[in-house]
């Protein structure tokens, strides 16, 4: 006789990486090309060394370090292990079985995951024309039974960040007792100027959480650090459903260090900005239908033909982040091998206008 584990576990599907193999280029997991910050890696070595002690389980000298760098009170923060582990604490914080957690889709894959988890009901909003989130579906998905609403900006994997306007509109039509997440993983990489940054309306809206990561622009992939940033009340009920010692020394270290080499961090952004910018200007050349993306990726529209493009990558050296019949998302990298890739899609994309006599990839 086996244990019994939870019945609802059977249909809910385990989070998927993006594909890594050996001798192949990753363009498949958001990961940043450059490795770490001037000072980062002699800081963690250092920490290594008290690897065999607990880490500050308040992680007290890097909340004060982010306090200074936004502009917020210590009591509106929280950390945890990566911005995904940090949403799952936020989910366990109001979800629970019965009520409801409104999202975007196609967005964030871990979205229904850990919502599920918690034994809540998901209910998933399509994307707008553009694959740009749709946020008046958004709100007027909103019941008595929703609990948290997920707004995923830019976002992940199709690239659009929300715009200011229509989120102020947005949180002015949920419900207070509604909690809103802000999902800012990408933030360092926006250069739209009416893009919406979550911390300009933070201070009027009570039930807004943001949610940022040291994963992409720090470079801190490995390490996992991400942090909530809301009100008191909020932050520390996140703060009540980490694990104990979650962020390593070793990764608080590093985090502390990073956030102290802002002049480094925002060259190396600006470097994959312009990388971005040229190959979807490349692609928009090619006849691709690439949406506006203010992240470090590109997001193909491949549709059905989406396994066989990944397959035509793969069999140049080339590793993208394939979603069924929806679209390939691909990471900016080395100019040589986003280089590469528009190789590749050129090459493809004429391919299939040949075959089928028309405009598109699909």
């Amino acid at each position: 006789m086996t244990p019994r584990l939870r019945a609802a576990l059977d249909d809910i599907p385990v989070y998927r990486a993006g594909e890594a193999l050996a001798g192949l280029t990753k363009l498949s997991s958001n990961e940043n090309p450059f490795p770490p910050l001037p000072g980062v890696l002699d800081r963690a070595v250092a920490a290594a060394a008290e690897m065999h002690r607990y880490p500050d389980l308040s992680a007290a000298e890097l909340i004060g370090e982010l306090a200074k760098r936004l502009g917020v009170p210590e009591d509106h923060l929280a950390v945890g292990t990566g911005s995904v582990g940090v949403l799952q604490q936020i989910v366990q914080t109001v979800a629970q079985p019965g009520d409801e957690v409104v999202y975007p889709w196609r967005s964030f894959e871990a979205y229904p995951i850990v919502v599920r988890i918690c034994g809540a009901a998901t209910v998933a909003v399509p994307l707008a024309a553009g694959a740009r989130l749709d946020l008046r579906a958004l709100a007027a998905a909103v019941t008595d039974r929703t609990k948290l609403v997920l707004v995923c900006s830019p976002n992940n994997p199709t690239g659009p960040a929300v715009r200011r306007e229509e989120f102020a509109a947005f949180l002015d039509a949920v419900p207070e007792d509604v909690l809103v997440v802000f999902d800012e993983a990408y933030v360092e990489f926006v250069r739209d100027d009416h893009a919406a940054d979550g911390l300009d309306f933070l201070a009027t809206h009570p039930n807004l959480c943001l949610l940022r990561t040291f994963s992409k622009a720090y470079g801190l992939a490995g390490l996992r650090v991400g942090y909530a940033v809301a009100h008191p009340t909020v932050a520390e009920a996140i703060r009540k459903c980490a694990v104990p010692f979650g962020v390593s020394s070793i990764a608080q270290h590093a985090a502390i260090e990073s956030l102290r080499r802002q002049d480094a961090m925002r060259a190396r952004v600006d470097a994959v900005v312009a990388q971005r910018r040229r190959v979807r200007e490349a692609l928009l050349r090619q006849g691709w239908a690439v949406p506006d993306t203010e992240a470090n990726f590109v997001w193909l529209p491949t549709g059905v033909q989406t396994p066989a493009f990944a397959a035509e990558c793969r069999r140049a050296g080339l590793l993208v982040r394939p979603f069924a019949a929806e679209g390939c998302r691909v990471t900016i990298g080395e100019p040589e091998d986003n280089d590469a890739f528009l190789e590749t899609a050129g090459r493809w994309f004429d391919g299939r206008r040949r075959v089928a006599g028309t405009a598109g990839p699909a």
